[in-house]
């Protein structure tokens, strides 16, 4: 019988998970696959980016939260998996040689009032370093069943549309991408690209972060509560990341074969509203977009502004299976 079921989760109790540490190479071998960016591959291009050294892309930081909490509770669990993410935070980077681990406590129970045999656990993730500090708050809650609930009786997965592999093309560039703070157009929409989420890519990321069954082995998926083998919650999010930051240099390397300094990026200082709305199969097409919804001037950061988008990622079928509201550090025109 697993260890941890909804009727085992107290509010206001604390557990400390880990601790995990990470080297350069996990860092860089990361950012190379979802989160290219100079001061996630780069030590000597990080020198002088936004952030001033090599640090972790916060996608990272949060697959390491995940994989934390899969080894010391939710792989001995019912878990049936989370919904989304209500707040996320990165509030101070993650180095090479850092030592984290995850203080857990749990914030809230309720039960399913259309399911009873499962509950929502509400929890509060605090991802501390070697020194006490925080580098990462999460909220979120996870699905448990009770521990007497019957076996999952699942519908199976639906067909997904034949697709052969992943299509990371950036989509058409409007006038306003890669420009200046100043130069952003609030509601406009820029589609990042698409991909194919094939069955040993859905495992080898679940391997390393998220190694729950429905999605490392396929048999065992067929009885858990989604009735096929589907890809991590968090290599959905990392592949927006990953088409996102594909588009950006596709853009950068445009302007500057017109001759012009493309605006930088810098680090993101977390999200909300993360939703994982539909699972996403194995052979499932997903084609991510970002919306500009606000920005501002930064009153910390001289020449620097907040630019805030929505990100949605819909299915072959027409059906949005994933979307969060996010901002990013963005560079504002130099004064002449």
């Amino acid at each position: 019988m697993p260890r941890y079921a909804f009727e085992d989760f107290t509010p206001g109790s604390t557990k400390i998970l880990g601790p995990v540490t990470v080297s350069k190479d996990d860092i860089v071998t990361f950012a190379r696959e979802y989160d290219a960016q100079p001061f996630h591959v780069d030590e000597i291009a990080a020198k002088d980016s936004f952030v001033g050294s090599l640090i972790a892309s916060g996608w990272h930081t949060c697959s390491i939260n995940m994989r934390i909490l899969a080894e010391d509770v939710i792989l001995d669990s019912t878990s049936m998996g989370s919904p989304g993410i209500e707040e996320l935070k990165w509030l101070k980077p993650v180095r090479p040689g850092d030592s984290l681990r995850s203080r857990m406590t749990v914030a809230d129970t309720r039960p399913s009032k259309s399911r009873p045999s499962i509950g929502f656990v509400q929890f509060k993730f605090e991802l501390l370093n070697q020194h006490d500090e925080t580098v990462m708050t999460q909220g979120n809650s996870i699905m448990f069943a009770r521990r007497d609930a019957e076996p999952m009786n699942n519908q199976g997965a639906p067909a997904p549309a034949p697709s052969a592999s992943s299509d990371d093309t950036p989509g058409t560039r409007p006038i306003s991408n890669n420009a200046f703070l100043e130069d952003l157009l609030i509601g406009e929409t820029e589609e990042l690209g698409s991909y194919t989420f094939m069955a040993d890519d859905i495992i080898q990321f679940a391997k390393r972060f998220d190694p729950q069954r429905f999605h490392v082995d396929p048999e065992a998926a067929k009885d858990s509560l989604f009735g096929s083998l589907c890809a991590s919650g968090w290599h959905t999010a990392s592949i927006w990341m990953k088409l996102m930051v594909a588009y950006r240099e596709h853009s950068r390397a445009e302007a500057l074969a017109r001759g012009e300094r493309p605006a930088r990026l810098g680090s993101s200082p977390g999200f909300t509203n993360l939703k994982w709305l539909k699972p996403v199969y194995a052979g499932d097409t997903i084609t991510y977009r970002s919306t500009i919804t606000d920005k501002r001037v930064s009153a910390s950061r001289p020449g620097w502004g907040l630019a805030f988008h929505h990100n949605t990622g819909v299915n072959q079928n027409g059906e949005e299976v994933f979307s969060f509201d996010g901002a990013v550090f963005w560079e504002r025109r130099p004064e002449q």
